[in-house]
């Protein structure tokens, strides 16, 4: 039961033009934003599932410029690797001619020329560095130099030349987010892209009665490896070859030493991490030495990089070796040559799958924002309808007040 009063028409007419003035807000407000939720008790359901594709839309706007970068760095990079294969490949036409031994000494001295020419365009080309100001080849230590170059005197010539290439970057790599936890693994160690041979190492020391005394780690090729106290050598070499590292290790049937090989075309990481296992078996000199100049002094060393063979070519043309060019440094060649065009096919298929990532998360973004328009999204005829009728109800509203506010108590008593 209501109370008559003479207050009644005024508060019930109050009453409802708040109300209507509530809903003409709230359509004002929707159509301005052309968002139909406002709040989240407008309609909680969507709203929830509104919040999650939004984030999801982040995030594939992330992997879609993640891969666009990743598509731009592969294609810098190749563009220099493929320059260093066509240097590779006219050193190697240089040592072909120099090779077939009718050439004067003269002559394979002026060849050399042109060989120095090619080996300090091949280091620019190692040293090349992004729009960014960071080093393409240096692995992770992209702020420095990747490879430095020492001169010296060489024999015969009368101008300090190129002496040795010495790598300053690291092996380890970055993992960019491509997809929801899908990474691309980039490796930019410039150890390995100029990287001629498969480099060995024949340990000096007889290992066949050394015993782990403790439990350590080390590391091989980036790959950490456990050694348990009590590990013999031969533990250790199963262990290295078990890790998935790209090295195989075998005990040297006569000297009785650790002897390590990499499975391609690049230089050997070696790190003692916790303990010194390696140390003590004289494969590296201790771990205060960084890779890769760690190793022992009595461990010999064979397999280079490009620079090391465009070196030994430049200095065999120097002397007039034809013999030394024909046998080991044409070998080489051959070698550094295959292994880049390996990495240059390793790069190309990487930027491929970039690309693939790129208008596969273009696509998938396209389709989360229609899936946010359908749940957020103002139909926007509708609300105009709604808006005009609401606005009708409130004008009519306002012109019964008129009329009813001129009645009292008195006209309700007969």
């Amino acid at each position: 039961m209501r109370r008559i009063s003479s207050n009644m028409n005024n508060m019930d007419t109050q009453a409802n033009l708040r109300l209507q003035e509530s809903r003409l807000n709230r359509m004002n407000n929707q159509i301005g934003s052309q968002r139909r939720i406002q709040e989240l008790r407008q309609d909680p359901v969507a709203a929830g599932h509104l919040v999650r594709y939004q984030s999801y839309l982040s995030r594939v706007n992330t992997f879609e410029k993640n891969a666009k970068t990743l598509t731009d760095q592969f294609a810098l990079r190749e563009g220099y690797m493929n320059n260093s294969l066509e240097i590779m490949q006219r050193v190697r036409e240089l040592a072909v001619t120099g090779a077939n031994g009718i050439y004067t000494k003269d002559d394979m001295r002026n060849m050399a020329a042109e060989v120095d020419e090619l080996l300090k365009e091949l280091v620019q080309n190692a040293n090349a560095v992004s729009s960014d100001g960071t080093f393409l080849f240096g692995g992770t230590n992209t702020k420095s130099t990747a490879f430095e170059v020492e001169m010296g005197a060489v024999a015969g010539s009368g101008v300090p030349l190129i002496e040795g290439v010495r790598y300053n970057g690291n092996i380890d790599g970055n993992q960019i987010e491509v997809d929801e936890r899908k990474y691309m693994d980039v490796d930019n160690a410039g150890n390995r892209t100029f990287w001629a041979e498969q480099q060995q190492l024949f340990g000096g020391r007889d290992a066949s009665s050394w015993q782990a005394g403790a439990d350590s780690v080390i590391s091989v090729d980036g790959v950490q490896i456990k050694i348990n106290a009590g590990d013999n050598v031969h533990a250790l070499a199963a262990k290295i070859n078990d890790s998935g590292a790209a090295v195989r290790a075998k005990i040297d049937p006569v000297s009785g030493g650790l002897n390590l090989e990499t499975t391609d075309a690049r230089q050997l990481w070696l790190q003692d991490v916790e303990g010194g296992a390696l140390a003590d078996l004289g494969l590296i000199k201790d771990s205060a030495q960084k890779p890769p100049y760690n190793i022992g002094s009595s461990v010999r060393v064979s397999g280079g990089s490009m620079f090391d063979t465009v070196i030994a070519f430049r200095n065999a043309l120097l002397r007039g070796d034809s013999e030394a060019i024909g046998g080991r440094v044409l070998g080489s060649l051959d070698s550094g040559i295959n292994s880049l065009v390996t990495r240059l096919a390793k790069s190309g298929s990487e930027y491929e799958r970039a690309k693939l990532n790129v208008a596969r998360n273009s696509a998938t973004a396209l389709a989360v924002a229609r899936q946010i328009s359908d749940e957020g999204d103002l139909d926007f005829t509708k609300a105009v309808t709604d808006m005009k009728m609401l606005d009708y109800a409130y004008q009519a509203t306002l012109s019964n007040a008129g009329k009813l506010y001129r009645n009292s108590l008195l006209d309700y008593m007969r």
